[in-house]
């Protein structure tokens, strides 16, 4: 609840100067829409998402590996761009390659085999089928177990960490991207991969509370302290 508090203050303090607003997924901990219902809670950052679309800010929410299953409640009900995949972009002349990062580099089986189960339509409506009662307990508890048992795992160098090697084969195609720009992995980092082309990673809002802010000219890893009031 503290951390959905801090996000809107965030939101109210960047909402004058803010052209376009870009979440790159994991906002929530788990959602889940189904045909009439969707999670409990949030009803503060929905609201606030609402306000600053309302307003005429774009914000863009891509899922991640923790909310993967939208449809169009966000969409109808909040005005927010919804992403289902990596989505490039060109921002005061620089080009950009934004994505949650989930999976992006990672060609073990055990991601393939996880990555076929939750994008299953039948194994969805199978899930849709049970009641919320049941499922959403469910959800929470192998979240945190996710957590508890190495979820978050430090950095790990540059050989090794997936969106890294992604990020260099890619530029390898389309050299003339800027930024790399992915969540998920928790770390904060600004690498540069190229001569014009770098990697941030964005931390997160658990504990880091990080973002990154692109002010035309350039990308700057930044860190939320509220104003005081």
């Amino acid at each position: 609840m503290e951390t959905e508090r801090k996000m809107c203050r965030w939101l109210d303090e960047i909402k004058e100067d803010a052209l376009a607003i870009y979440l790159l997924g994991d906002i929530f901990d788990y959602w889940y829409e189904y045909k009439y219902v969707v999670p409990k809670g949030f009803t503060r950052l929905l609201g606030k998402l609402g306000e600053l679309t309302d307003s005429g800010v774009e914000v863009h929410f891509f899922i991640g590996n923790h909310d993967l299953w939208l449809t169009d409640y966000l969409a109808k009900e909040c005005g927010l761009i919804l992403h289902f995949k990596p989505y490039i972009t060109t921002i005061h002349d620089k080009k950009f390659f934004l994505a949650h990062g989930d999976g992006l580099g990672d060609d073990s089986r055990s991601f393939r085999f996880l990555r076929r189960i939750f994008h299953s339509k039948f194994l969805r409506k199978c899930f849709s089928a049970i009641h919320p009662r049941w499922t959403i307990p469910l959800a929470h508890a192998w979240s945190n177990s996710s957590r508890e048992n190495g979820g978050v795992v430090s950095y790990l160098g540059e050989e090794r960490e997936h969106l890294i090697q992604f990020a260099k084969e890619k530029i390898k195609e389309e050299p003339d991207i800027n930024y790399f720009v992915f969540g998920h992995r928790h770390v904060l980092l600004d690498l540069p991969i190229a001569e014009h082309s770098k990697v941030i990673m964005l931390g997160d809002w658990i504990t880091l509370f990080s973002y990154a802010e692109f002010d035309g000219d350039r990308v700057q890893l930044k860190k939320f302290e509220p104003r005081p009031v």
